[in-house]
């Protein structure tokens, strides 16, 4: 991953210009560079007050120490993207709240801290293939697709009720993490996942 900026590039050489989009653009999982510094969007709520002008409510998480920030935007406001690269990476473990990746096209390993992912870290299990987010060739976060299969491991049991069939009740999938599932989900079972909003989308394949 090296810059297309040599030892002798001309000062003179074309400057990219910033990538901009409207707030009203902005969503889950998109980067953006505030006063800079980088920042994940941890949540954006398009609002509409009555007559009032609608606005984004936004919550950004600075990447280099996990900080959150609550934001408002007006939905015309400008925020600019983050310049950034991706990379095809394959996870392979966690030590001690590191976890260790391998580019799939040249073998090169990095090393990202669990924090420094957020809610996709709950997501990885060895092997795992997933898009990387780089920065100024340093690594900032992953992509995970919108839908993803596990094993549950754990389930509550389930509750016998006429109601039962549109209550959720807590289960823990293969990688460690919790997730609320419908009541006749069981230990065993393998389900869909949108890792993106933490939501159960449907059964697996299998038992």
């Amino acid at each position: 991953m090296k810059g297309e900026r040599g030892e002798g590039a001309n000062v003179s050489e074309r400057v990219v210009p910033p990538d901009i989009m409207k707030a009203s653009d902005l969503r889950v999982g998109n980067i953006v560079t505030m006063d800079g510094e980088l920042y994940r969007c941890a949540e954006a709520v398009h609002k509409t007050p009555g007559n009032l002008r609608a606005f984004i409510q936004a919550k950004l998480v600075r990447l280099k120490d996990g900080i959150q920030k609550e934001m408002r935007f007006a939905s015309s406001d400008d925020i600019e993207k983050a310049m950034l690269e991706t990379h095809d990476m394959q996870f392979l473990y966690a030590d001690q709240g590191i976890l260790h990746f391998m580019n799939i096209e040249n073998y090169e390993q990095v090393a990202v801290r669990t924090e420094q992912l957020g809610p996709a870290a709950h997501y990885l299990l060895p092997e795992t293939n997933v898009q990387m987010t780089f920065h100024d060739e340093k690594p900032i976060g992953i992509n995970l697709p919108p839908a993803m299969e596990f094993e549950v491991t754990e389930a509550e049991p389930s509750m016998r009720s006429a109601t039962a069939t549109s209550s959720y009740k807590n289960a823990k999938i293969s990688t460690g993490h919790s997730i609320k599932v419908p009541q006749f989900i069981e230990v065993g079972d393998r389900i869909r996942v949108n890792p993106n909003t933490d939501q159960y989308l449907e059964r697996g394949k299998g038992k």
